[in-house]
């Protein structure tokens, strides 16, 4: 079976996106995949989902933060854009998501925008609404546990 001829070929753009979640949440491509499906069928119908065609090409998650390549149709972008911030939960873990750049190769996605967060982060209690509170620290970031879930907090917030 010969190939398309270059003209003919699907054009793909390469989405890198940025994954932040609580320390303890376990997330997998595989849940990724299937929350990013749901989000697209939701938003933009069967016909529209099948148009953008996302797929997870990348994917990387450990600690609490990662990352993910996200590959759409060159046409498709602001579709795939808008089914990533539909996407607030994987696996009823809460979930947060930063489309970081767009390339046209992975290559090229991976060198601009990803790989340069770190995974340091540090469990100690803070000062926070007149109590000692649970909180995780990364760089200037803290998430603080409250009795209704994760706040994310500046260190202004807390001192």
């Amino acid at each position: 079976m010969k190939h398309l001829p270059k003209h003919i070929r699907p054009r793909w753009r390469y989405l890198a996106v940025e994954i932040e979640a609580a320390p303890a949440a376990e997330i997998d491509r595989t849940a990724f995949q299937r929350a990013l499906w749901y989000a697209a069928g939701n938003l933009l119908g069967d016909a529209g989902s099948a148009d953008a065609d996302l797929t997870v090409f990348g994917f990387t998650y450990a600690d609490g933060i990662g990352e993910a390549i996200v590959r759409a149709r060159r046409e498709e972008t602001a579709a795939a854009r808008a089914a990533l911030a539909c996407i607030d939960s994987v696996d009823s873990e809460p979930i947060g998501l930063v489309v970081r750049g767009i390339s046209g190769t992975v290559r090229a996605c991976e060198e601009s925008y990803l790989g340069d967060r770190s995974t340091h982060s540090i469990e100690e209690p803070v000062a926070f609404a007149d109590d000692q509170r649970p909180a995780i620290h990364r760089d200037d970031v803290a998430e603080l546990s409250l009795p209704e879930g994760f706040v994310a907090a500046t260190e202004l917030d807390f001192h």
